[in-house]
């Protein structure tokens, strides 16, 4: 089955002076929507504008004909054509009669992905973001297809509004081997994302248009249970969503913090500061700009804390263009972090007083390349068990030590380690990095672990 034959299929549940104009129309594969308005000219929307399909204008018996051979619409007014992508959301009038009509063309395209292949070899979580329109639920289709089909992971699909797999109890062929999961009501899509945890054994979740407290809530729980999550939402960029209070824990969340005196002097700050206040339940982050340039935010940990700092992002372009040729681009923050990330490995210390502490990091210590057999943790105020059970998890074997002098890396929590000048003066010395926690998290101990191995 092809796009073009799925586009017949929407055009047959139309009238007959429209399916006339359409099945001529010299650019009906770059339709994206049609709209017919109660007493208005039917509007076609292609890539390249609008344009008026016929000097008829839409009436009552126009309308009914369409909905009578759609069927029923559902609570959220949209409606769909059986195994198809296709969508049609109504306008309704304080009688709740149909006088408005939008049929937007739902396509499954292949290749779209290229240019973010090796991100979704990476295993990490992704958030794309970008505005209504853009793409957004074509892509992570692909993105389904290609992880269930090509990576033979078991993917499933949260399908709210039966955009991403069609209005079919079969799923469109799009979405290859992938699971798909509908939602009865938009108000039960984060039940569904646990449901599926729970209940399918996935690695991969796939959810579209996340957008209340309750779904990002979901998605933490589900990003803290190890599972790799892929999500859209809306917005314009990374900036939009960390100042958005709905959907800013989809990246960390922000609070304020007072510093004292001395440390808002070294740091040339006020007092009061913004600053991440958790892990990201997203890895990555892609601003569709639109359809062949993308924004990338490889470690999005990273790009908030440099946003939060210095009022400006660090992030990558990645172009795809005619000749099939990506390209990728990077600002000048982006280069100067990457090359100050290199110096700071060369000291081989880790500065545990900085507000870089959760940027730096992991960067810093991954650098040493230890192997598991060399890997000695010495544990300040973490408790030996706890971290035992992170190694029983995980699948790993590293050694803890009570003797600082056998240690490849000091782990604590901040407020413990930060007083303790004698043990940062010899881990100083002895050149052993320090990784602290503000707060004893199982997700990011195993996060850190993982980094190590």
């Amino acid at each position: 089955m092809n796009s073009e034959h799925d586009l017949e299929k929407l055009i047959k549940n139309l009238p007959f002076f429209l399916q006339k104009s359409l099945v001529k129309h010299l650019h009906k594969d770059q339709l994206i929507e049609i709209v017919l308005d109660l007493g208005k000219r039917p509007e076609a929307r292609f890539l390249h504008g609008p344009e008026y399909l016929s000097q008829k204008r839409i009436s009552w018996q126009d309308i009914d004909l369409i909905t009578k051979r759609i069927g029923n619409f559902s609570d959220e007014n949209r409606a769909g054509i059986n195994k198809t992508l296709h969508r049609i959301s109504c306008i309704r009038n304080r009688q709740f009669l149909i006088i408005g009509l939008t049929c937007r063309i739902g396509r499954a395209l292949f290749g779209r992905i290229s240019v973010i292949r090796d991100l979704l070899e990476s295993n990490k979580s992704i958030l794309i973001l970008g505005k209504p329109g853009v793409g957004k639920t074509t892509i992570i289709r692909e993105i389904g297809r290609i992880l269930a089909d090509e990576m033979e992971k078991r993917v499933i699909i949260i399908d709210t509004s039966n955009e991403i797999a069609g209005d079919s109890d079969i799923p469109h062929f799009g979405i290859g081997r992938a699971r798909r999961m509908q939602v009865p009501k938009t108000e039960f899509q984060h039940k569904t994302m646990i449901e599926a945890v729970e209940n399918h054994m996935p690695e991969v979740i796939i959810i579209d248009e996340i957008g209340t407290d309750l779904e990002v809530l979901a998605a933490r729980t589900i990003a803290e249970k190890g599972v790799q999550l892929v999500g859209t939402t809306h917005g314009n960029c990374l900036e939009n969503l960390v100042k958005n209070p709905s959907l800013s824990d989809l990246v960390g969340g922000i609070q304020y913090v007072t510093l004292s005196d001395e440390e808002a002097k070294r740091r040339g700050t006020n007092k009061s500061i913004l600053e991440r206040k958790a892990y990201p339940a997203f890895e990555i982050l892609i601003e569709i700009n639109n359809a062949n340039s993308w924004t990338i935010h490889e470690d999005v940990t990273v790009a908030v804390d440099f946003l939060l700092r210095k009022n400006d992002s660090i992030s990558q372009i990645r172009q795809l263009n005619l000749t099939d040729k990506i390209q990728i681009k990077c600002n000048n923050n982006y280069l100067s972090f990457i090359l100050k990330s290199k110096q700071n490995v060369t000291t081989g210390i880790q500065n545990t007083e900085t507000s870089w502490d959760k940027v730096n990091q992991i960067k810093n210590i991954k650098t040493y390349q230890f192997s598991s057999k060399q890997i000695a943790i010495y544990a300040y105020s973490i408790s030996n068990n706890f971290l035992k059970e992170v190694f029983l998890k995980i699948g790993v074997n590293l050694i803890l030590t009570k003797n600082i002098n056998e240690a490849s890396i000091i782990v604590g929590l901040k407020k413990h380690l930060k007083p303790n000048l004698q043990l940062k003066s010899l881990a100083k010395i002895k050149k052993i990095p320090i990784y602290s926690f503000n707060q004893l998290n199982i997700y990011e101990v195993t996060k850190l672990i993982k980094w190590l191995v």
